[in-house]
């Protein structure tokens, strides 16, 4: 008769076999492509650029907030159009309580659009 506990066991030693060979996969991956690759150092590599254009001023500088939070409201509406996506394509399914729930999703939503635009976040400049 089998145990049951060595059974458990077993299923874990299989995932922690499986775990350790990953780790010695990405090993041995890293340590060949260090090999492999070409050592060339020259003094322009190391030189800090944005976009090919040469740095001017210090490294330091101080970006406004509102780029995060416009940032952050991009991302918000994305993820709305991610959620309104499979509702869409099962509407039928739903019927009148899916749709007046995805109103009122898309009305919570608004409110915060309404709520950035008079704060003035939606202002580039």
């Amino acid at each position: 008769m089998a145990n049951p506990l060595s059974d458990f066991l077993r299923s874990y030693l299989t995932v922690g076999i499986f775990v350790g060979l990953s780790f010695l996969l990405f090993g041995l991956l890293l340590l060949i492509s260090w090999a492999l690759r070409p050592n060339r150092p020259q003094a322009g590599k190391y030189k800090t650029y944005e976009s090919g254009v040469d740095p001017v001023g210090t490294m330091w500088s101080q970006s406004q907030v509102r780029y995060y939070i416009f940032a952050l409201l991009f991302v918000m509406f994305d993820v709305e159009a991610v959620f309104i996506f499979p509702w869409a394509t099962r509407l039928e399914a739903y019927g009148y309580f899916g749709l007046i729930e995805m109103f009122i999703f898309i009305g919570v939503l608004l409110l915060g659009l309404v709520y950035a635009w008079r704060k003035g976040v939606l202002k580039w400049a």
